[in-house]
């Protein structure tokens, strides 16, 4: 583990945080899941886990709109809050983020897990939709906990593209008080690098399933604002140079794929991160580049925790009982509980 120097946190307590840090134990894979593809591919098809969210429609100042989901104790007002964001193409009926929903809401926390616009089972009214930088939305998810429901501790834990945007939110300045810290698991910190990951061949399994997804999405745009999205030629695209250059860089406002990717990055904000945040990036993850694992002590803020198993692929993680909790949500479950210890 790296990325703490105690001359930069901004917490008392930096002793005891650090200890218990290094006191909770690295995760290692079950008998034969020793392999990042399986690590990442497994719980997808396999794991089942269901928590009752309650879904709720928050509406936005740009006129659109995110789906919510929650979980309230049954006294609510004094349990802290957890904010979890999906990944890519994913939604709160990920195994993953029901996964994290029910460690926390077991162990007294009140959940908000949210939807990225056209995630979540309904499509979002604007042309725009969702990008690894759109923290506007998150934000506008933490300010919702903070007036709705007065939460007075709130911890983040994003996954993949959620990472990203946690990471991201975590650097920002004005971060209302409330917010702890966070945490993110197969974070893509190097958005080009990681594009350039998943061109390759090997990879090639997840950029179809990526592609394929995404389709009838920009065919519903294309329908909807035929001024501004068309399909034709998409089944060209096979990378997300060509479709981030498309699609994301110009429904967003980036100049290209390019620009997107520099501007959107979240190693950009390791240096100023506001709050103590976990970063979890396993060596073996298929979707990651090598600058997401190393930040250099002068590009880095003490608040930045780096961990980097060998294994646990991408959002995995796992061993072989699969429905149970998996090492990254007892890891953030930890992660958080100490926050609150020092806070306290």
């Amino acid at each position: 583990m790296t990325g703490y120097d105690a001359a930069h946190f901004p917490w008392h307590g930096f002793t005891a945080l650090s200890q218990a840090l290094f006191d909770f134990p690295s995760y290692s894979p079950g008998f034969a899941l020793g392999n990042g593809h399986v690590q990442s591919i497994l719980p997808t098809l396999f794991r089942r886990v269901a928590v009752p969210f309650v879904r709720e429609r928050l509406e936005l100042k740009d006129g659109d709109f995110l789906l919510l989901d929650t979980l309230k104790q049954p006294s609510p007002e004094q349990a802290p809050w957890v904010i979890i964001s999906h990944g890519l193409e994913g939604s709160s009926r990920r195994h993953y983020v029901q996964g994290m929903a029910r460690q926390f809401y077991q162990s007294g926390w009140n959940v908000q897990a949210w939807n990225f616009r056209s995630c979540g089972g309904e499509m979002n009214r604007l042309p725009r939709f969702y990008h690894s930088g759109a923290i506007d939305d998150l934000r506008a998810v933490i300010d919702h906990v903070c007036e709705q429901h007065q939460a007075g501790q709130i911890f983040l834990v994003g996954f993949s593209m959620g990472g990203n945007q946690t990471v991201l939110t975590l650097g920002e300045a004005d971060l209302p008080s409330a917010v702890m810290g966070g945490a993110g698991f197969s974070v893509p910190l190097d958005l080009a690098g990681c594009a350039d990951a998943l061109a390759k061949p090997a990879q090639s399994i997840y950029m179809r399933r990526f592609l394929r997804d995404l389709k009838p999405k920009i065919a519903y745009k294309a329908e909807q604002f035929p001024d501004q999205v068309s399909l034709e030629g998409y089944d060209s695209i096979l990378t997300f140079h060509q479709f981030d250059d498309r699609y994301t860089a110009p429904l967003h406002g980036f100049a290209s794929a390019q620009d997107y990717w520099e501007r959107c990055s979240s190693s950009q904000a390791l240096a100023r991160l506001q709050r103590p945040t976990l970063v979890v990036n396993a060596v073996d993850d298929p979707f990651l580049s090598a600058g997401c694992y190393h930040c250099r002590r002068d590009r880095r803020s003490g608040n930045l925790f780096l961990e980097t198993p060998g294994s646990g692929g991408h959002v995995g993680f796992a061993r072989w009982r699969l429905n149970g909790a998996l090492w990254s949500e007892k890891r953030a479950l930890a992660f958080a509980e100490h926050l609150r210890e020092v806070r306290s």
